[in-house]
């Protein structure tokens, strides 16, 4: 069966659309084209003719007035809308001009940047005029760099190696950086939170070493989808942006269902795992020969999914080559080998973290399933829109987990559809960021009096660092002393800077198969977790803390691991405190939260029972990280038995879990939730809801101002939940009495929301 054909064969088939809760097709769109800019190159118009373009789509016509009015511009259209066009018609125009002028390139991935440049060079050989277009990133070898910083017209690179390959070292760069005509940003969604808090800073070192070089450079950003995607760029660069969102490009039509796994267990909500159903699909339009992708929501998940579907497909030697997983921690070789696979048709099926959410060139997929909603309206679009990428028909099926957001997306379509995409959030002042960025700044150029760098406090920041005996002033400019090159010790994607490398020792020579990041290392690497790689098993030895390293052996088991984590919170430091109406307190302020994997299960494939558990020794993880709490007054708990209100509390604290980021667009893993039935601190019964990064990205902030509207979406998520006691699909997994827990929840958030006075 075509594509055609199977979404016929699925709409008259009763025991798929039982499940269904909502279809919805998005008819094909025609094109709204633009006649060429009299102002471009004849030899760029042949070029693109080549390719097959003979006009503009509205959008990139927007687009390039703008620039060339040297105007900074954001372009927000969906995936495979022609972006690209955007800024390379007047890059390329400006060097065809201008020989000396100065491009550079930033994409988030080295995938993206590789992607990039191969479709720029065959741009530039139509052209026929001599261009140097270089990546240059980490595995730029050596003996081209000096090349790349003399000649190299368009530098492509990533936001990490210009933090700390390329302005560390700006004297080398003197041609990028006095010529310096345009800045490029794509995938500019992607800067927020974390990474986007060190971007921002990261491209205020920029505009600082442009300005020692006389350069004032034109920033053209690409964005996804997002609500507010002005803002988030005119924060990343500190300068007005002009916004080109009216789409020109045609589009196939799409057709978008919602998923819900039947029912096993109607009195407990349970339902059937979203894992197997998505496993289900999958394999049924796999075994059609419709080329897929398969999102899931973490790296466990994807492994477990590649193992089950490579059986799917295996021949009689056991080779099952194509289906492939695709995520972080797999080594460089590898993804390429994958993107290239997809993009031949070798490759049937990928599955995937969100990790090929980005733009990246592969190929023509006409489906694409969800395993579990993204977390955000923006994410869920953008892993859609990785399918039907050429006009043709295409499929997107949003597989529902149990958790409560998940819940509640499947069952409110109209949510999904009729509200606008989140906002991306930065907070580029955090001073845990902020911080390390000025030493970087320091390093590379002295401050002087006067000078400003996002903050007003700059100089007192300054003083701190001259008594840290890192920096030194002389005059009215302060230098760099310390004998250490600060940029190594900051990575822009987490708060921690180490990776630890997973080595397989099953054969006498040991090799590297991927590595993971410090935080993730303790929930996946702990001694017997069963590591799965490619759907391969992996049963880990031994997790080197100080070496940063994992000794894993080959096997081959029915099971795989999954680690429980205990946390505990203690506050340092009151920022706001506030008392509401109805007597709930609300504050925020700095805390820190101490974590350590204690246990893990064994859960076996196909049916996922639980085969046993066992005991987990490692250190604990500390971090100083921002957060805000809610003690709840005397007046609503004190008619709750101590029993029911640790229920209760344990109950809401589950679902603002999977709530907040709604409202963040962050993951649900950059926050968490900590409830205290007596909290030591304040001696009430409260809730805590914490950044999971070091010093805090504003989440939590955010949290505390708008605090009455989650509230409000979690007792509605509750409410609405047809179950009579509690469920997955709720409150979690019910303790206690049946049927108690569901009531005391809904109690007490009536009296937090002051319209509801609890009973007794």
């Amino acid at each position: 069966m075509n594509i055609d054909q199977l979404v016929d064969f699925l709409k008259q088939d009763s025991r798929f659309m039982d499940n269904v809760t909502y279809w919805k097709t998005i008819e094909a769109k025609e094109a709204n084209f633009v006649p060429f800019p009299n102002w471009l190159e004849e030899d760029v118009i042949k070029a693109l003719s080549q390719k097959g373009i003979e006009k503009l789509y509205l959008h990139q016509a927007f687009a390039l007035d703008f620039v060339k009015q040297g105007k900074n511009v954001v372009i927000v259209t969906p995936t495979a809308s022609g972006k690209t066009i955007c800024y390379n018609l007047p890059v390329l125009n400006e060097i065809y001009n201008n020989p000396d002028t100065r491009s550079l390139y930033l994409f988030p991935t080295k995938a993206l940047s590789q992607d990039q440049v191969s479709e720029l060079h065959e741009l530039i050989t139509l052209m026929g005029k001599d261009i140097k277009t270089y990546t240059y990133d980490g595995d730029t070898p050596v003996n081209a760099r000096k090349a790349i910083r003399q000649a190299g017209h368009i530098v492509v690179t990533n936001p990490d190696m210009l933090h700390s390959g390329i302005m560390p070292h700006h004297t080398k760069w003197i041609k990028l950086f006095e010529n310096l005509k345009y800045v490029v940003i794509d995938e500019m969604h992607i800067y927020t939170g974390v990474f986007g808090s060190h971007m921002a800073n990261v491209i205020r070192r920029l505009k600082r070493i442009c300005r020692f070089y006389g350069a004032n450079p034109t920033f053209i950003c690409c964005s996804a989808t997002i609500a507010n995607p002005q803002e988030l760029a005119q924060r990343i660069i500190e300068e007005t942006v002009e916004l080109v969102d009216k789409n020109g490009a045609p589009s196939g039509k799409k057709h978008l269902v919602f998923y819900n796994p039947p029912l096993v267990n109607k009195e407990l909500g349970i339902r059937r795992s979203s894992l197997l159903e998505t496993r289900k699909i999958a394999s049924q339009l796999i075994t059609n020969g419709i080329q897929s992708i398969i999102f899931a929501r973490s790296r466990l998940m994807v492994e477990v999914l590649v193992t089950y579907l490579k059986k799917l497909v295996e021949d009689k030697l056991g080779n099952s080559k194509e289906i492939r997983g695709y995520r972080g921690g797999y080594l460089p070789t590898e993804r390429r080998q994958i993107e290239r696979g997809l993009r031949t048709g070798h490759i049937m099926g990928v599955i995937s973290t969100n990790a090929l959410e980005l733009g990246i060139d592969i190929g023509s997929l006409e489906a694409a399933i969800i395993c579990g909603y993204p977390g955000s309206i923006a994410s869920t679009w953008q892993q859609a829109g990785r399918a039907g990428r050429r006009s043709s028909t295409s499929m997107a099926i949003l597989v529902a987990s149990s958790n409560p957001l998940d819940q509640y997306i499947i069952k409110h379509p109209e949510y999904f559809l009729e509200s606008s995409p989140e906002s991306g959030l930065i907070n580029p002042n955090n001073l845990y960021i902020l911080l390390s960025h000025i030493k970087c700044a320091a390093f590379e150029l002295p401050f002087e009096d006067g000078e400003r760098f996002g903050v007003e406090t700059l100089e007192e920041i300054l003083t701190y660092l001259e008594e840290q005996k890192v920096l030194r002033r002389v005059g009215n400019r302060w230098y760099w002393m310390a004998d250490n090159f600060p940029a190594n010790n900051i990575s822009l994607r987490s708060a921690s800077d180490e990776n630890f490398i997973i080595i397989d020792i099953s054969k006498p020579e040991p090799r590297v198969i991927g590595e993971t990041d410090s935080f993730s290392a303790p929930m996946l690497l702990h001694e017997e977790a069963i590591y799965i790689h490619e759907g391969n098993q992996y049963q880990v030895e031994k997790l080197d803390f100080e070496e940063k390293k994992a000794y894993v052996r080959r096997v081959d088991v029915d099971y795989y691991t999954d680690a429980n984590l205990a946390v505990d919170l203690k506050v340092l430091d009151v920022f706001e405190e506030q008392q509401e109406a109805n007597g709930l307190t609300k504050a925020y302020g700095e805390v820190m939260v101490t974590a350590m994997v204690t246990m893990f299960k064994k859960i076996k494939f196909n049916t996922h029972e639980n085969l046993g558990w066992g005991r987990v020794h490692l250190p604990e993880i500390e971090i100083h990280t921002t957060a805000c709490w809610f003690c709840i007054p005397e007046t609503i708990t004190d008619k709750f038995s101590q029993d029911d209100l640790q229920n209760g509390l344990m109950a809401i604290a589950h679902v603002l879990g999977h709530i907040c980021p709604i409202y963040l667009m962050c993951d649900t893993r950059d926050i968490n939730v900590v409830y205290h039935s007596r909290s030591p601190f304040t001696r009430k019964p409260t809730i805590y809801i914490y950044d999971s990064h070091p010093g805090g990205v504003g989440f939590s902030n955010k949290i505390y101002e708008i605090y009455r509207e989650i509230f409000e979406r979690c007792r509605e998520i509750i409410e609405n939940c047809t179950c009579t006691g509690g469920c997955p699909s709720c409150i979690g997994p019910s303790v206690g009495e049946e049927g108690n827990n569901k009531d005391i929840a809904l109690k007490i958030l009536g009296g937090i929301l002051s319209d509801i006075q609890p009973e007794g």
